[in-house]
C-alpha cells in the first residue's frame, strides 16, 4: 500500500517522482524504501540488481509493499543489450537481427514474450526498443541495437515491437529521440554531434519515432546528442526546441519524455547531472534517468534537492515539475491497469527468440563445405564492447560448439598479433574464428586475413552489423551476439 509521508510538502514529492534512480544490490536498501514512501514513484534495474527471475520478483515485490503503482524501469532490448539475462547471454536476437528476418509478425511475437517475461517478474516499464536508423556503420554505440539502416525498416519494427512489448502490460520507451543512428561518438564517453539538415531528419531520423506515437509509445527517451539543425546549442535532452517544440509541438506526442542516463559525459562533463536534470526538466522531460553508474541515496537527495532550488529561485517553473510529476504519475497508473492476471498477458513462446535467430542468419558456404564433426577451436576476435553492452555478458559460439561438439576449446585474441596468436593456439584443429563489427576495426580484419591465408577452411562467424563482404569456408552473419545468435550458428556450422 502507498504511503506519502505526511511531513513531505508537494514540491519535494513531486521533485522525487520525476526521478528514475538505480540503487546497488538484490534487494532494495532501506533508504530506497524509504524515499518511495516519500513521494519517489520510479525505480530502474540493471544486471546488478538482477540474479534470477524468482530473485527479481521478490524484489519487485519488496519495492511494491511501499508504493503498489511503483513504475519498474529496465534497460532490456533483447540481443546484445540484457540484463534479465546478463551473466548468460539473451534468448532473444535483437533488433538488428528481427530487422534482417524483416518479419514484422515475427518482430511483434518476440517483443510480446519478452515483455510477458518482464511482466512476471514484476517490471513494467522497459527502456527499449531503439528506434535509431543506424546510417552510420561506424557508429560506436548503436549497431546491432538498431534494426538497420533503411528508415522504412526501422519504422514499421520499432511499431511492431512497441504493439508486442505493451500487449504484455509493460510500457515501451522508444529510444534516442530525436535519433542516435549517425553519430561517430558514443554519448557515454562524449557530446555526439549529428550535423544533417532539417528536411534529412524529418525523413530518416524522425520517422521511426512517428511510427512508435503512432503505435502507442508510452514513453520516449531523450538522447545526449547535438543536432545543430534543431537546435545549435543544446542537446536534445537539454533543449526546449527538441522536447517541447518539435516532439511534443510538432510530432503531436502527449506520453512521458525521459531523459537518457544523466550521468553520462555528454551531460556530466559539460553540465554536471544536478544542472543538467533542471534544464532537462525546464526542456520538456518528465523523468529523469539516473543509476547505471550513480546509484546511491546521495544522487537522489542531490537531484530532488536541486529541482526544489530551482522552483525556489524561480529558474524551473512549478507548475512545469507538477505536470512532469502529473504524468509519470499517469504511466504509472496506466501500467497498475496493464498489470492485470498473469493468464492476460498472452500464452508463453519460450522459443520465438530462437525462431527469429535462426531466421536471422546469412549463411555463406564455398564450395564444397561440409559440417563440422570434430571438436574445433574457437578464436574469439574481441572488440571491446560499448558501455550500453557492457562486459559482463558472453557472447559467441564457443558454448554452443562446446555442447553440441563436446572438447572444443576458445580463447580471445586482440591487437595486431591476434591472427597469429590464435593460430599458434589452435594447432592442427579447425578454426572457427568469431568477429564483431571486422570493418570498424582494421586489428581484426588483419588477423582474418593471417588466419585465411594459413587456414583457407577457416569458418568466420560475424555477429556485429555485417559490412565487410562475406569469406571463409563458411561464413556466417548472426546480425546480433545474443546466446541464441551463437546456438544459431553453432547449429549451422554443425548442420544441426
Amino acid at each position: 500500500m502507498t504511503t506519502i509521508a505526511s511531513g513531505t510538502d508537494t514540491l519535494t514529492r513531486d521533485a522525487l517522482t520525476v526521478l528514475q534512480p538505480g540503487f546497488t544490490g538484490t534487494t532494495a536498501p532501506d533508504w530506497l524504501l524509504r524515499r518511495l514512501g516519500e513521494g519517489l514513484s520510479s525505480v530502474g534495474l540493471f544486471g546488478r540488481n538482477i540474479a534470477s527471475p524468482e530473485q527479481l520478483a521478490a524484489l519487485t515485490a519488496q519495492l511494491r509493499v511501499e508504493r503498489e503503482d511503483v513504475l519498474v524501469a529496465i534497460d532490456e532490448e533483447g540481443g546484445d543489450v540484457t540484463r534479465l539475462e546478463v551473466r548468460t547471454g539473451s534468448s532473444f536476437p535483437g533488433n538488428h537481427a528481427l530487422g534482417a528476418v524483416d518479419d514484422v509478425e515475427l518482430t511483434q511475437a518476440v517483443a510480446r514474450e519478452l515483455g510477458r517475461r518482464l511482466a512476471e517478474c514484476g517490471v513494467n516499464f522497459n527502456w527499449a526498443p531503439s528506434a535509431d536508423v543506424n546510417s552510420n556503420p561506424g557508429n560506436p554505440v548503436i549497431g546491432v541495437r538498431s534494426f538497420g539502416a533503411a528508415t522504412d525498416l526501422v519504422a514499421r519494427h520499432t511499431a511492431a515491437y512497441v504493439t508486442g512489448l505493451q500487449s504484455a502490460g509493460v510500457a515501451a520507451c522508444t529510444k534516442h529521440f530525436p535519433g542516435h543512428g549517425d553519430t561517430a561518438v558514443d554519448s557515454h564517453d562524449a557530446m555526439p554531434r549529428i550535423d544533417v539538415g532539417a528536411e534529412v531528419l524529418q525523413e530518416r531520423e524522425l520517422a521511426p519515432f512517428r511510427a512508435a506515437i503512432a503505435a502507442g509509445s508510452k514513453a520516449v527517451m531523450s538522447a545526449h546528442i547535438l543536432v545543430p539543425a534543431l537546435d545549435p546549442d543544446l542537446p536534445a535532452t537539454l533543449s526546449r526546441r527538441v522536447l517541447t517544440d518539435l516532439l511534443r509541438g510538432e510530432l503531436g506526442y502527449e506520453g512521458l519524455i525521459v531523459t537518457d542516463g544523466m550521468e553520462m559525459r555528454a551531460i556530466a562533463d559539460n553540465y554536471g547531472i544536478r544542472r543538467g536534470s533542471v534544464l532537462a526538466i525546464a526542456a520538456g522531460a518528465d523523468a529523469i534517468c539516473v543509476g547505471g553508474g550513480l546509484a546511491d541515496e546521495e544522487t537522489v537527495t542531490g537531484l530532488r534537492d536541486a529541482l526544489v532550488a530551482a522552483v525556489r529561485s524561480g529558474e524551473l517553473p512549478e507548475e512545469r515539475l507538477a505536470d512532469a510529476a502529473d504524468r509519470v504519475r499517469a504511466l504509472a497508473r496506466w501500467t497498475a491497469a496493464a498489470a492485470g492476471p498473469a493468464g492476460t498477458r498472452g500464452d508463453a513462446d519460450p522459443v520465438v527468440g530462437l525462431r527469429a535467430a535462426r531466421r536471422a542468419l546469412r549463411v555463406t558456404a564455398a564450395e564444397g563445405f561440409t559440417p563440422l564433426t570434430d571438436p574445433p577451436y574457437v578464436a574469439a576476435l574481441t572488440p571491446v564492447a560499448n558501455i550500453a553492452v557492457g562486459d559482463e555478458t558472453p557472447w559467441g559460439v564457443a558454448a554452443e560448439l562446446c555442447r553440441l561438439l563436446p572438447g572444443t576449446r576458445t580463447g580471445s585474441f586482440a591487437g595486431e598479433d591476434a591472427g597469429s596468436a590464435a593460430l599458434q593456439e589452435a594447432g592442427t584443429r579447425r578454426v572457427v574464428a568469431v568477429v564483431r563489427d571486422e570493418h570498424r576495426h582494421p586489428w581484426m580484419a588483419a588477423a582474418l586475413d593471417t588466419l585465411l591465408a594459413a587456414r583457407p577452411d577457416t569458418v568466420i562467424v560475424e555477429m556485429g552489423v555485417p559490412q565487410a563482404p562475406p569469406r571463409g569456408a563458411l561464413h556466417i552473419a548472426t546480425h546480433g551476439a545474443a546466446r541464441v545468435c551463437g546456438r544459431a550458428a553453432a547449429e549451422a556450422i554443425t548442420g544441426e
